[in-house]
């Protein structure tokens, strides 16, 4: 009978650690909705969507049809060898519900590739040989998309990076200094950065394209003033550089739009898909306009799995389900409540630092209470007590400080309530004397 104490031990016998070494290693025999059914008999809130994944819920019952019925007729399609309708019927979906100009696609696996075939068709578009990235950024971790990733620098230790990539600093509104506008810093800040950027190191004639996610997601879940974004869409427009989302974490309702892009009223050249457009199964997509793409001559990029047949059945349910469930207006809703009880607690625990949100993309510091200091040794404890209780989080930030709340967008409040009363139940643990460590 297999245990928990068995499966790790297979996992570490037969599993690579840089794959298997992670939090919680949970053991698990099953998911529905908003929780995963532990081995050990137990139901688990599940706060992570399988890190943004999951966006409808775990094995939504209209994805699993879909999924079943798609087995029954194709299981792989190498696209260009043979045509399927699922695939064309997804590219028209995009066209719909992305911002208006990207309507072409190049269908891949996973954010890395989709984030590869951004930085791939930006050069071979322009001919140009640059890129400017923003530290902080997670892009993924093959070799182009390590790049421009800048999270933590142990992503990075031994690999030479593609050189020709120029980080700058993102928005930091909490930097701001006091009595100024926030906005208008961030603003002013963007503009000495790439003007210093294009004075000492490249000329903006170099670069093809500007990449960067609208939100930061592995780099602490900041959310840059509208304005920032705004401005960044001008001076990419000013040098003729193509400005690229990284829409992998934020796309698919996460921000309470289909994407970031359009909560924040800004359309990139180029836009990353992947995670939550298939609800687990292995897809992504390089959209941009097909007046660009056509600059991407045949043969210059290629796959063979990218835009498996099952996985875009699976992808075009995840739509169905999101329009007809309103799980963008329940996005909205729900990340509001989950911040306003986000902000009480704050209020009562020194513990929590900052609470930055947009949709249910939830990100919580965790600070030494007497300093101020980011306490990633105090966030795994939390996770690991709250894990126990049976409610997952996950964490991000450089120096793993900020939980990040991620649950499907078809959390309810009284999931929001579960999940934030074991949070603050582990808080007050902490906080009592004499009480055990987590």
């Amino acid at each position: 009978m297999s245990t928990k104490e068995t499966f790790l031990q297979r996992m570490n016998r037969h599993l690579a650690p840089t794959m298997a070494k992670d939090f919680p290693n949970l053991p698990v025999v099953g998911e529905e909705g908003g929780y995963y059914l532990g081995l050990d008999g137990k139901k688990y809130l599940d706060f992570t969507s399988g890190i943004a994944v999951t966006n409808v819920g775990h094995r939504h019952p209209k994805v699993v049809e879909a999924i079943k019925a798609a087995a029954d007729r194709l299981l792989h399609g190498p696209m260009g060898v043979i045509v399927y309708e699922s695939a064309l019927k997804l590219a028209e979906e995009l066209t719909r519900i992305l911002p208006d100009g990207l309507d072409c696609f190049f269908f891949g696996n996973s954010g890395a590739e989709a984030v590869e075939g951004a930085i791939k068709l930006a050069k071979h578009a322009t001919g140009r040989p640059c890129i400017v990235s923003f530290t902080g950024g997670f892009h993924g971790r093959s070799l182009g998309a390590l790049s421009v990733s800048t999270s933590k620098s142990r992503y990075r230790n031994h690999l030479h990076a593609v050189s020709g990539v120029y980080p700058i600093p993102y928005a930091a509104p909490r930097e701001c200094p006091p009595g100024q506008s926030v906005a208008e810093w961030c603003v002013a800040e963007l503009e000495r950065n790439f003007s210093r950027l294009f004075r000492h190191q490249v000329s903006p004639e170099e670069v093809a394209c500007v990449i960067l996610e609208p939100v930061l997601g592995e780099g602490g879940y900041v959310v840059p003033p509208r304005q920032w974004l705004v401005r960044l869409r001008e001076i990419c427009d000013r040098h003729d550089i193509l400005l690229v989302f990284d829409e992998v974490q934020t796309g698919f309702g996460r921000t309470g739009e289909w994407f970031a892009a359009q909560t924040f009223g800004v359309t990139p050249d180029i836009m990353a898909i992947a995670k939550g457009i298939a609800s687990g199964l292995p897809l992504s997509a390089t959209a941009a306009s097909r007046e660009l793409m056509q600059k991407w001559t045949p043969g210059a990029h290629a796959t063979t799995f990218g835009g498996n047949p099952i996985a875009c059945e699976a992808a075009l349910a995840t739509i169905r389900v999101i329009e007809e469930e309103n799980l963008l207006s329940n996005c909205r809703q729900m990340g509001a409540y989950a911040r306003e009880k986000l902000e009480q607690l704050r209020k009562r625990h020194r513990r929590i630092g900052d609470v930055r949100t947009v949709g249910l993309m939830i990100g919580i510091e965790i600070v030494d209470p007497k300093t101020g200091d980011p306490d990633g040794e105090t966030l795994m404890r939390i996770l690991r007590r709250c894990a126990d209780y049976g409610v997952l989080f996950y964490l991000c930030g450089n120096q793993g400080e900020v939980i990040r709340m991620i649950p499907p967008l078809t959390v309810t409040r009284d999931q929001i309530d579960e999940g934030l009363d074991v949070f603050e139940r582990v808080l007050r643990e902490l906080d009592s004397p004499g009480h055990p460590a987590p």
